[in-house]
C-alpha cells in the first residue's frame, strides 16, 4: 500500500499529532491537550506521548507480526510505561494521552484499529464505511472532574495512555484488500469538515484526489477561519477553534489497478 500524508498544528502552537507511514501500516495519533493548571503527574507532555507512543507501536508492529492490533496496541502502551523510567505518577487518572487509527496489511487483508475520536474511513464495493469511536461526544459533561472520572473507564470512553487494557476497548475490524478503492486515517481536527462543517466523506476523498493531503487540510483552515460559529453541534462540547490537523491516505492500488496514490 502506498500512503500520502500531511500534518499541521493549529496555528501558534506545537503540534500534538503525530503519524508514520510505511509500505505496509499507517499510524496517526492524536495527543490530548493539557488544560492550564492540571496536575497530570507526569513531567511529560502531550508531543513526547504521541512520539513515543509511535515508536512503541513500530516496535510492537516488528516484534509481532501476526498479532492482532488490539494487542499489538496494549504492547505499544505496556512499552509506553517503561519509558516513563519511573519519573512520573502512571496512576494519575490525567497522565497524558492519545487517540489512535492504525491501518495495517495482511495478506489479502487490511486490517484497522480505533481508539478515541480518530477515525478510518475505506471505500470498497459496498461503499464508503466510518469507523469512528464516539464515546467521547456521549460524555455527560466535559469538565476535568468529570472527564477524569470517566477516563478509560466502563460507561466513559477509552483512551492510549498509562493501561494497557484500554486497546481492548479499541474498535477493530478487516477488509479484504482487493476490494479496497481508498483508504483514509485522520485525527478530530480533519474530521470536523464532516461532524461540523457539512462536508462528506465522499467530497474528502474527491478534495484529495485534486488536491492531495495538504489540500485537506487548508480545506480545514478556510472553514475555521470563515465558518468558526459551527464548531458547536448541540449535545457537544464546543470545538477549538483551530486544532491540530493530520491524515493519512492510500488510493489503494489493487491487482486490477485501480487508484492512483496521491502525491505529498
Amino acid at each position: 500500500m502506498d500512503f500520502a500524508f500531511a500534518t499541521e498544528p493549529g496555528p501558534g502552537r506545537p503540534n500534538e499529532d503525530h503519524v508514520i507511514v510505511s509500505g505496509g501500516f499507517a499510524i496517526v495519533l492524536d495527543g490530548v491537550t493539557r488544560p492550564p493548571d492540571l496536575d497530570t503527574g507526569c513531567v511529560h507532555g502531550a508531543v513526547w506521548l504521541v512520539r513515543t507512543l509511535a515508536t512503541c507501536l513500530v516496535e510492537a508492529l516488528a516484534a509481532e507480526p501476526a498479532a492482532t492490533l488490539d494487542l499489538i496496541l496494549a504492547s505499544a502502551i505496556d512499552r509506553l510505561r517503561g519509558r516513563h523510567a519511573g519519573r512520573c505518577d502512571l496512576t494519575n487518572p490525567n497522565s497524558p494521552s492519545s487517540t489512535v487509527a492504525i491501518v495495517r496489511e495482511r495478506g489479502d487483508q487490511v486490517d484497522y484499529l480505533v481508539l478515541c475520536d480518530s477515525s478510518v474511513v475505506f471505500e470498497d464495493g459496498n461503499g464508503i464505511t466510518v469507523v469512528q469511536d464516539d464515546r467521547t461526544a456521549r460524555l455527560p459533561a466535559y469538565d476535568r472532574h468529570t472527564v477524569a472520572r470517566l477516563r478509560n473507564r466502563p460507561g466513559g470512553f477509552w483512551v492510549a495512555s498509562t493501561d494497557p487494557s484500554a486497546a481492548a476497548e479499541a474498535l477493530t475490524g478487516s477488509v479484504a484488500r482487493d476490494n479496497l478503492r481508498r483508504l483514509l486515517l485522520c485525527t478530530d481536527g480533519v474530521s470536523r469538515l464532516v461532524e461540523f462543517f457539512g462536508l462528506d466523506w465522499a467530497e474528502i476523498f474527491v478534495l484529495v484526489e485534486r488536491s492531495g493531503p495538504r489540500g485537506v487540510i487548508d480545506a480545514v483552515r478556510r472553514y475555521e477561519e470563515t465558518c468558526p460559529g459551527l464548531l458547536t453541534r448541540p449535545g457537544h462540547a464546543r470545538g477549538k477553534r483551530h486544532d491540530d490537523a493530520t491524515l493519512a491516505v492510500s488510493l489503494v492500488r489493487t491487482r486490477t489497478g485501480i487508484g492512483t496514490p496521491p502525491s505529498r
